[in-house]
């Protein structure tokens, strides 16, 4: 049956991650100059920050699944939720993506991957015991529309931003001196200090970035599952399900996860941000304002 609303790209999010790249880009380039200004070592620069795109570019999906104990399930060990991806990525016209499961009783998921043929969406032990097979539909919608924006790699690039920004903070507090090119101290220390100060205000850019566009394309996906499946309502049945059995595991459990917060459908947190402007994710009362003006639209468009 025909959907009332076409699934197509999302233009705000699309210039959105944008202008994110872009200013991404120009703090990286920053950087990367006062390095060179400090007498950093140009090969070494090379090296370092082009070893570490690779890594986080190619790997980094393998390597978070793999530290957040996930495991790639095949359609005989998990045929319902093979068939029931499967069906969304024809909705969709997607390919199908890799399929992992985590267990942990926190229900929650996600999708990694460097492009839509390079992707993995993974669901927790608890979301799969905790929904129904219509709300986990939404859940799973959810994620592979994220795959769709292809808000996942660039979500990958601004954390390597600010990995690589941390790193060299750490590194030059540890290391004193040792980025710099000079013979004594008097040239080594002011070209230290501009390179820790200009790294700083890389991880702070790069990290006030991630965040709007993680709050913003959570709305997206939410769109996105609202069209693929018809049903927002089975979304918003499902995120309020999620945001009360979140409340009821241990902190302990829920910090242990907080690194993915940005990649998961709702974040590792029984409890709102303080102050929104640190969250991750949009509040769930907009979520679920917004899927419900979804669905009004959806129930009222002609067949």
């Amino acid at each position: 049956m025909p959907r009332p609303t076409s699934f197509g790209r999302d233009t705000g999010l699309q210039v959105r991650m944008l202008v994110t790249i872009f200013l991404l880009g120009a703090v990286y380039a920053l950087l990367v100059g006062v390095l060179f200004a400090a007498g950093a070592s140009g090969i070494l620069i090379l090296i370092v920050a082009g070893g570490l795109l690779a890594v986080q570019f190619f790997a980094s999906d393998k390597l978070a699944l793999r530290s957040m104990g996930a495991h790639e399930v095949s359609p005989q060990e998990a045929p319902q939720l093979h068939a029931l991806i499967e069906r969304l990525c024809v909705q969709a016209d997607l390919p199908k993506p890799r399929i992992y499961v985590m267990n942990t009783s926190m229900p929650n998921a996600f999708a990694m991957g460097r492009s839509q043929k390079n992707a993995a969406v993974c669901a927790t032990t608890g979301i799969l015991e905790l929904l129904s097979p219509s709300e986990l539909e939404g859940v799973m919608a959810h994620e592979l529309t994220h795959i769709a924006n292809r808000d996942v790699m660039v979500m990958t690039l601004a954390g390597f931003f600010a990995s690589l920004a941390s790193m060299i903070v750490q590194f030059g507090f540890f290391f004193g001196g040792g980025f710099g090119g000079g013979d004594g101290d008097d040239d080594d220390g002011p070209g230290l200090m501009a390179i820790i100060l200009v790294s700083v205000v890389v991880y702070i850019v790069s990290f006030f970035l991630m965040q709007a566009l993680s709050r913003y394309r959570e709305f997206a996906a939410d769109r996105g599952s609202a069209i693929i499946t018809g049903r927002p309502s089975a979304l918003s049945s499902a995120l309020l399900k999620i945001s009360g059995t979140m409340e009821r595991i241990p902190q302990t459990d829920l910090r242990a996860h907080a690194e993915m917060n940005a990649f998961y459908i709702f974040p590792a947190s029984a409890k709102n941000s303080v102050f929104n402007l640190f969250a991750t994710h949009p509040p769930i009362e907009k979520r679920i304002a917004a899927l419900q003006r979804l669905e009004a639209q959806l129930q009222g468009a002609p067949a």
